[in-house]
């Protein structure tokens, strides 16, 4: 299959129609499948960022389209995205968010001469492979799981932590993170569980943390799954902390049973512009408002401003001379601050701009459960 995409490297310029030249940009997001929530926030603040754009004057004079296809957070359609933006000669995309799609489809991308800025896929090993195409919009896991981890060590320092992952390469990553800086500060996890996505049904992990004795939980997952655990630990008698990750930032888990309280790792809050019109373009979920708990729009909308910057500095539309400037570590500002990339296409670290802050779901004066601004003190 890679090879096949190889036949398709060639330059992906600007496309033409008469007079109108066209800068293509790809969104691969799950806008179907459990992280569609997720993926649909990625679209909206993609489709913004273009429209922002095409507004003050696209790049370099270009009108900029968005191309979207729905890899549906699994990694085998995830190649068939890569095949179609390779058949459409889209050579710069957003995404993919999923780790799992990310790791089977950068390769691919690679291959076909096509450069992807994803806002999602933390996954340490992702930018640790040497492909020349990559580069994310957040930092990885590896810096939340050192976070979450210092933070169990200083203030739950007495408990015994249970760590349970969801099963992804994200969750487990996460907890495999979390019990490195664990071990390293003399302590280790009075249990080590995995539940499946979709799985309603947790009272008999539930008994076998009771019986480990465990006093605090470090989750390493998604909001779905990560609600169910929370609603199953109350139901079941089991009266200890949760922590958990930015995987947590959905309503479905605000929504949950016992979700007050949870302490999770988040990237300090950005915020779009306000649209100027609204899009109107139609999404599956255009009823909805944008989903202000995802950070995702904002992750979006900025891959969306690195590619363009990307171009205007390469001087090109061509992906290598897009992904060589980036490569050279200029500031760039975005709507969630100025980044600068290293050899990698990691974002290099900013001292005064922390990658991550521990804040904890509240209840409001107006009853909803939420995190923003209710910072934990490190």
């Amino acid at each position: 299959m890679i090879r096949r995409l190889a036949t398709l490297a060639l330059p992906f310029l600007v496309a033409a129609t008469g007079a109108q030249a066209q800068v293509k940009i790809g969104l691969s997001a799950p806008l179907t499948g459990p992280d569609a929530t997720f993926g649909q926030s990625m679209w909206a603040g993609a489709e913004q960022a273009v429209a922002d754009l095409n507004r003050a004057g696209g790049v370099n004079g270009q009108r900029i389209v968005l191309v979207v296809a729905d890899d549906a957070g699994d990694g085998k359609q995830g190649l068939v995205v890569a095949r179609k933006f390779a058949a459409e000669r889209v050579g710069l995309v957003v995404g993919p968010l999923n780790t799992a799609v990310a790791a089977l489809a950068m390769p691919a991308y690679a291959e076909a001469g096509i450069v992807a800025v994803t806002p999602g896929a933390t996954w340490p090993p992702l930018t640790a492979r040497g492909l020349w195409n990559v580069f994310r919009t957040g930092p990885s896991d590896a810096e939340q799981s050192t976070l979450a981890g210092t933070y169990l060590v200083a203030r739950l320092g007495d408990r015994r932590i249970g760590l349970v992952h969801d099963k992804t390469s994200f969750g487990r990553g996460l907890v495999d993170g979390v019990a490195r800086v664990l071990r390293a500060n003399n302590r280790s996890e009075a249990a080590f569980e995995g539940l499946a996505r979709g799985d309603r049904d947790l009272s008999a992990l539930v008994a076998r943390l009771k019986r480990a004795g465990v006093t605090a939980i470090y989750f390493g997952g998604l909001a779905a799954e990560g609600a169910v655990l929370v609603k199953a630990m109350r139901e079941g008698g089991l009266d200890a902390p949760l922590i958990g990750s930015d995987g947590l930032l959905d309503r479905t888990f605000a929504q949950a049973q016992g979700a007050e309280g949870t302490v999770m790792s988040v990237a300090p809050e950005r915020r779009l512009p306000e649209p100027r019109p609204p899009s109107r373009s139609p999404r599956p979920t255009e009823a909805e408002p944008l989903a202000a708990m995802s950070p995702f729009a904002a992750q979006a909308y900025a891959a969306v401003e690195v590619l363009r910057l990307g171009i205007e500095g390469g001087k090109s539309t061509e992906a290598r001379a897009v992904a060589a400037f980036l490569h050279r570590g200029t500031p760039l500002r975005t709507v969630i601050g100025t980044i600068a990339y290293d050899a990698a296409g990691d974002i290099q670290p900013d001292p005064q701009r922390p990658a991550y802050v521990m804040q904890v779901w509240r209840r409001t004066p107006d009853g909803r459960i939420d995190y923003a601004g209710h910072d934990v003190a490190q």
